[in-house]
């Protein structure tokens, strides 16, 4: 009998704490090394819609998007990721996010 995956372990975590954000973010990212990028982007969409918003996954979110080729939603999300990291006085986050999307410059549309 083999052992459980990572990404198995998570998900029973998560039924037992279905609303925790570390360990959805931790299953975005298990999704993410998988390449089920629609099920990640679903779960960090969900963060980014928490009441207390996770500002670690409006960033995830814009490079997803970014390597998708989506660039009008990696720019929103990552917009969003600034103004919410400004709102907690999370400076590093928005400088990083802020830098990462001044890279992305006129990629697309």
């Amino acid at each position: 009998m083999s052992q459980p995956t990572r990404r198995e372990r998570i998900e029973a975590m998560l039924a037992d704490e279905p609303g925790d954000q570390f360990l959805r973010y931790s299953l975005a990212m298990e999704l993410q090394k998988e390449g089920d990028y629609d099920r990640c982007l679903t779960l960090l969409d969900g963060l980014m819609a928490d009441q207390s918003p996770m500002v670690a996954a409006f960033f995830m979110a814009g490079q997803q998007l970014t390597r998708l080729r989506r660039f009008p939603e990696a720019r929103t999300a990552l917009r969003n990721g600034i103004e919410h990291a400004r709102r907690l006085g999370d400076q590093h986050a928005a400088s990083e996010m802020s830098e990462y999307l001044s890279r992305l410059g006129d990629l697309g549309e």
